[in-house]
Parts: structure tokens; C-alpha cells; sequence
């Protein structure tokens, strides 16, 4: 699959394409829902601004970790990231360092912010994840042709699994239509009555948690940490927090001035 367009003058990496529709969705969601909840348009974009910064940031440099020896060989490799290797749970840690950073200086509540934040950041996942269909990565094992075929999935993407000479399990499409099934819900209940500011929190984590741990056993491609997927660690954690931070806004320990 080409991967690339070729304009003569310049290169363009689908990849980065899908990476940066991914951004504008989430940033226009986000806005939306900051400017109905009487979040000054300054700060909507500022935050933004800092936690896609840091967010690209803290990906790059969570997969180079990872990946430490091939990048101390080659370091120039380590500012392409249009080619891929960009970790998704480092660059929620890093956006979410800076929106705490930022929220506490303009002392906002962060619960919302974050609220009105993973509902943009769902969707830009979802799409996301079409970058690595592109790249051909971030795939699971081989598999025959007639097994894809049974899955019902799109003729183009059957063809864009055969990567050098062999057909690979579609993962980055179950995540993908995982975190778009995601986003749906959250757009539809975040602003039913029984919602409380947290709640999109705590779903988020728990939802894409349980999803990435699961997936995550079918990737060939896996960041380790000694003889465990750092991926599924992390996964669990975020269930685990998402979990209490539900208990904790349920039982009214962590609520804001204005919920009920």
C-alpha cells in the first residue's frame, strides 16, 4: 500500500494526515463543549495547544524509551515521527501533566476539563489509528487470507494487511471502531442529568483500558518492560483509576460547586 502522496515538490505522509484530522476533530469537539460550559475561548485554546504539544512530545519520546537502543544508534530517527512511533499512553501522560499544570495555575477544575477533553481525545484515537494502517503497523500476527475474509471487513483493508508477503491480523480496525463506539456514547450521555463531571473520565479509562489490554495480546509490535507488555501494564492502571475515580464522584468526595 502506498503510504505516501507524492505532489513533486513535497512528500506527504497519510499518517500524518490521519494524526492531524485526528487533532482538528478532537480540538473542535473539545472548544464546543469548553465554550457551552463557560470556559474562557483563551483557555480552551491554550490548553489544547499544550496538551497536543506535550502529548506528541510525551508519545515520541515514551516509544524512543522503549525502542532505546535503536534510537541511541540512529538519533536523527528520533524526529521522524511521520514514519510512526508514536505511544499513545505517553502522550495522554504528558497531556494530562500539562492540563494539570495549566488548570492549576488558572485555577479550573480539572475533572471538567478533562471531561470535556477525552471526548475529543476518543475520536482522534479512532481516527488515529488509520495512520497505522497506512504505515502498515501496529498490526497482530499472520494469518491466512481466507481468515481475514471471514471477517467480513473491507476489501481494502484485507489488501492493506498483506505487509511483505504475508496478510496480518487488522487490530488497529478493532481499536479504532472500539474508541468510535466510545466516542458515541459519551457524545450521546454527557449531559443526561444522571452525569457528573468525572464520569467521562472514569469511562474513558476504564473503557480504552479494557479495550488496549485486550488488543494489545494480538500486537507483534508491543513495547516491553522486562517480559510484559507495558501497554497492557499501563491498561490496567488506567482501569483501576478510572474505577476510583467513580466511586470517589459517586460517593460526592470529589465533586464540583455546581453538580448535584
Amino acid at each position: 500500500m502506498n503510504s505516501v502522496i507524492n505532489l513533486g515538490f513535497i512528500s506527504i505522509h497519510i499518517y500524518s494526515i490521519c494524526i492531524l484530522i485526528g487533532m482538528i476533530f478532537g480540538y473542535l469537539i473539545f472548544t464546543h463543549e469548553a465554550k457551552k460550559n463557560d470556559i474562557k475561548e483563551d483557555d480552551a485554546s491554550n490548553i489544547v495547544f499544550y496538551a497536543i504539544l506535550f502529548g506528541i512530545l510525551g508519545a515520541r519520546i515514551w516509544y524512543c524509551i522503549f525502542n532505546l537502543d535503536y534510537y541511541l544508534s540512529n538519533p536523527l530517527s528520533i524526529f521522524k515521527i511521520w514514519e510512526g512511533g508514536l505511544a499513545i499512553h505517553g502522550g495522554i501522560l504528558f497531556g494530562f501533566l500539562s492540563i494539570l499544570i495549566y488548570s492549576k495555575r488558572k485555577n479550573l477544575f480539572l475533572l471538567s476539563i478533562l471531561d470535556y477533553m477525552v471526548v475529543g481525545l476518543i475520536i482522534a484515537q479512532a481516527i488515529g489509528r488509520w495512520g497505522n494502517f497506512f504505515n502498515g503497523e501496529a498490526h497482530g500476527g499472520v494469518v491466512s487470507l481466507s481468515y481475514l475474509k471471514s471477517l467480513y471487513i473491507p476489501d481494502f483493508i484485507v489488501q492493506g494487511m498483506y505487509i511483505d508477503g504475508k496478510y496480518y491480523f487488522p487490530t488497529f480496525l478493532y481499536e479504532s471502531l472500539w474508541c468510535f463506539l466510545g466516542f458515541i456514547i459519551m457524545y450521546l450521555v454527557r449531559h443526561k442529568r444522571f452525569m457528573k463531571t468525572g464520569y467521562l473520565t472514569s469511562f474513558y479509562l476504564v473503557w480504552y483500558g479494557i479495550e488496549r489490554f485486550y488488543i494489545e495480546g494480538f500486537r507483534t509490535d508491543s513495547l516491553m518492560f522486562l517480559s510484559f507488555r507495558m501497554a497492557q501494564i499501563v491498561s490496567v492502571l488506567m482501569i483501576i483509576i478510572g474505577i476510583v475515580i467513580f466511586i470517589l464522584v459517586y460517593k460526592g468526595k470529589i465533586r464540583r460547586y455546581d453538580d448535584e
